[in-house]
């Protein structure tokens, strides 16, 4: 028997079974179509939130390390570098604004200036010790009492320049030195055995303490009686 011929009456069986199994008033049912073609695949769907952290992993196997040697010596410090060229001068810069006007001080005291000045006359009708300083005691000035009438010795409280100056009257020769803190700093001279006036004066920088005085030296014939005065006189030119 052919292929062919057993699969005619498989094909009758099937139809038979078909047949019984219907209403006689329902159609003869199809034959089973084949299965389609497998369709294409679709595309991948968008991704899923983010998942949460995981546990940590096991730590890994630790490699063998060697021990952490002493810290080495400080290396030699390197020569000093060549100066760098001085660089262009930057560009001048915008002018600040301008400050507001202050308020008016408070007028000055002629009062509260710095002052020194003295003037006094000698007393007596003798004639004064040679090389010793000479007594002024009659004070006509002296608001700051920088001249001792005691010791006819002005002293120093500003430290500035100051003009010191005299005018003897003398009956004979007399000579005068002006002298700081022992030094003799000028001399004058007067020859004649008559009433007459001489004069000296200079100027000297004093600082704070620095004495000055008159003496006389070769000859001392300083008169100092009423119209026949002997004056010293000194006053600040400008302090320092």
């Amino acid at each position: 028997m052919g292929p062919n011929r057993i699969s005619l009456m498989l094909l009758l069986a099937v139809l038979a079974s078909l047949v019984e199994g219907f209403d006689t008033n329902s159609g003869v049912p199809g034959i089973p179509g084949f299965h389609g073609i497998p369709g294409i695949h679709g595309k991948d769907g968008r991704d899923g939130p983010k998942g949460a952290k995981g546990d940590p992993g096991i730590p890994g196997l630790a490699l063998s390390q060697g021990e952490i040697g002493d810290k080495g010596d400080p290396g030699i410090t390197g020569p000093t570098g060549k100066r760098g060229r001085r660089g262009s001068p930057g560009e001048k810069g915008d002018a600040g604004n301008v400050g507001e006007k202050g308020e008016i001080g408070r007028s000055g005291d002629h009062k509260s200036t710095l002052k020194s000045a003295f003037s006094a006359k000698r007393g007596g009708f003798e004639y004064p010790p040679r090389d010793s300083r000479i007594r002024f005691s009659k004070i006509i000035s002296n608001d700051q009492n920088h001249y001792d009438s005691n010791t006819g010795v002005f002293t120093c409280n500003i430290t500035g320049y100051y003009y010191f100056v005299y005018h003897a009257t003398s009956d004979n020769n007399l000579c005068v030195s002006l002298n700081k803190n022992g030094v003799k700093k000028a001399g004058f001279c007067n020859h004649g055995n008559f009433v007459q006036v001489s004069a000296g004066g200079v100027v000297l920088h004093l600082r704070i303490n620095d004495k000055v005085w008159l003496e006389p030296t070769d000859y001392n014939a300083m008169m100092g009686k009423e119209d026949h005065d002997s004056v010293f006189s000194g006053f600040l030119l400008f302090p320092d």
